[in-house]
C-alpha cells in the first residue's frame, strides 16, 4: 500500500513538473504566452525608405502577434550619433542598422552579438550572395544581415554610342578615349560626368588601385603588400595621366567643382554620356529620362583584366545586451527572406542579396543586371572592403579634392600631387595608434 501511495506521489510531482515546463513555453516567445517588444533602429533614414520598412513590419507583426515592433528613425544625418548614444548607455535596443562604416567600431566596443551561430538553421542564407556576406563580416565574425548593397557601375547613354559606333568602355583607358570621342562642346555634349568637387576621390582611387591590383593590401588598401602607399608607383602616375586627361578633354570645364547632383543632373539633362555611380542614382533616370536611351555596363577593370569593386551596405544586427535575441533574429530573417528583401531592394534602389533575385525581372532590366552580373563574379569583381581604420580617413575626400583640383588646373604637377597624396596616407599608417 505504502509502495502504491508512493508511485502515485512520483506521477503527481513528474506531472506538477511537466505542467510547469509547458507554462513556462508558454510564457516564452512562440506560443501563446506573454507579448514581446522589440525596439529597432535604421540608420540610412529617408521618409520613402521608412515607409517600405514600416510597410514589411507590419507583415511580419501580422505573422507573429506576439511580437511588436518599436521602430525608431532618426533623421540621416542624425542617425548614427544616435545609434552610437544609445549603444553607449545600453538603452533598450534590440535590433539595429549597422554599415560597412560602423561595424568595426560597434563590434570592438562589444555592441554587437555575433550571427554565425544564427544562421546555420536559416535556410535562406544559402543563396545570401558572397559579397554580401563579406560586407556584414569582421574577423570570421558576422555582425548583421545585409538589407541591400551600394556598388557602382557604369551608366552610359546608348543611342550616344550607337551614333558615333562606341561599344561599352571594358577598362579605364577605353571609357577615356570614349569620353573623348563624346565630346563636342559646340553641342553642349560631353563624354563623361566629372566630380571634382565633394566625393572627387572616389574615380582617382579607383583608377589607382586597379593600376596597383596585384600589389594591393586588401586589408589595408590605401597600402601595398610591400608597405608602400599605392599613390608611390610608376602605375600610380599612368593612373593620373589618364584621369587629368578625362577631365580636360572629355568632361565639362565647371564639373572641377560638381559633386553627386551636379554629375547625374547632367547625365539626365544630357549634358554627358558616361556616368559612374551608385544604384541610388537609378530612380532619378528614370523619372527623368527615357529608359531606352539608358545602358549600363560593369565598372571598368585595371590592366590585370580584373577590377576592384567598392561594394558597401548596411544591414539588420542585434545588440549584444538585447534580451530578446531569438525574436530579434526572427524579425531579420523575416526582412531578410528573399522575397522580401526583393520587394526592398526595388522600393530603395538598393543591390538584393539574394543570388535568386537575379530571376526577377525587375532586376533583369539594363539598370540593373551589370550590377548583379558583377556581384555573381566575385573573382573577375573583386571586392575590396573600405580601409576606416585610419583617423584621417574622414579628411581624405576633402585633402583629395582640394589638392586634386590645384592639379587638374594646372597649377601643381601629377608627380607632386602624388607625392602629397603619398605622404597623407604614410603620416597616417605612422601614427596609427
Amino acid at each position: 500500500m505504502a509502495a502504491k501511495k508512493g508511485k502515485r506521489m512520483l506521477l503527481v510531482a513528474i506531472a506538477g513538473v511537466l505542467l510547469l515546463s509547458v507554462m513556462a513555453g508558454c510564457s516564452s516567445n512562440g506560443g501563446s504566452g506573454k507579448k514581446v517588444t522589440l525596439r529597432m533602429i535604421e540608420s540610412l533614414t529617408s521618409p520613402g525608405r521608412t515607409t517600405v520598412l514600416k510597410e514589411m513590419i507590419s507583415k511580419f507583426e501580422t505573422a507573429n502577434p506576439n511580437i511588436t515592433v518599436e521602430l525608431i528613425s532618426p533623421p540621416f544625418d542624425q542617425a548614427d550619433n544616435k545609434i552610437k548614444t544609445i549603444l553607449g548607455a545600453k538603452q533598450d535596443l534590440d535590433v539595429l542598422e549597422v554599415r560597412d562604416l560602423t561595424v568595426s567600431e560597434f563590434a570592438n566596443n562589444d555592441y554587437l552579438e555575433p550571427l554565425n551561430d544564427y544562421v546555420k538553421d536559416w535556410p535562406d542564407y544559402a543563396t545570401e550572395v558572397d559579397v554580401a556576406k563579406s560586407v556584414a563580416t569582421l574577423n570570421d565574425k558576422l555582425y548583421f544581415i545585409t538589407n541591400g548593397m551600394y556598388q557602382r557601375q557604369m551608366f552610359y547613354r546608348k543611342d550616344w554610342f550607337q551614333e558615333l559606333g562606341i561599344e561599352p568602355p571594358k577598362n579605364y583607358e577605353e571609357m577615356v578615349a570614349a569620353a573623348v570621342k563624346l565630346t563636342d562642346p559646340s553641342k553642349n555634349r560631353f563624354g563623361f560626368s566629372f566630380r571634382g568637387g565633394a566625393g572627387a576621390n572616389s574615380v582617382p582611387d579607383t583608377i589607382i588601385l586597379n593600376a596597383n591590383f596585384d600589389r594591393i593590401d586588401h586589408e589595408d588598401s590605401m597600402f601595398l603588400t610591400d608597405g608602400k602607399t599605392m599613390y608611390s608607383t610608376p602605375e600610380a602616375k599612368k593612373a593620373v595621366d589618364l584621369y587629368v586627361k578625362l577631365y580636360k578633354e572629355g568632361s565639362p570645364k565647371d564639373s572641377i567643382n560638381w559633386g553627386y547632383q551636379e554629375q547625374v543632373q547632367a547625365f539626365t539633362s544630357g549634358v554627358t554620356g558616361i556616368l559612374l555611380q551608385d544604384p541610388d542614382a537609378i530612380p532619378a533616370l528614370m523619372e527623368k529620362m527615357d529608359v531606352s536611351t539608358i545602358g549600363t555596363a560593369p565598372m571598368p577593370k585595371g590592366p590585370s583584366g580584373k577590377a576592384f569593386t567598392a561594394t558597401g551596405g548596411g544591414g539588420w544586427g542585434i545588440t549584444k545586451y538585447s534580451k530578446h535575441k531569438d525574436e530579434a533574429f526572427k524579425l531579420i530573417s523575416f526582412l531578410s527572406s528573399p522575397e522580401q528583401n526583393t520587394y526592398f531592394a526595388q522600393k530603395t534602389a538598393l543591390i538584393p542579396i539574394h543570388s535568386t533575385a537575379s530571376n526577377d525581372p525587375f532586376f533583369q532590366t539594363d539598370l540593373y543586371k551589370s550590377l548583379l552580373e558583377m556581384s555573381s563574379k566575385p573573382d573577375e569583381f573583386v571586392n575590396l572592403k573600405a580601409n576606416t581604420k585610419y583617423p584621417g580617413t574622414g579628411q581624405w575626400g576633402q585633402v583629395a579634392m582640394e589638392t586634386g583640383q590645384s592639379m587638374l588646373l594646372g597649377q601643381v604637377s601629377v608627380e607632386d600631387t602624388l607625392k602629397k597624396w603619398d605622404q597623407f596616407w604614410a603620416d597616417q599608417r605612422a601614427n596609427l595608434k
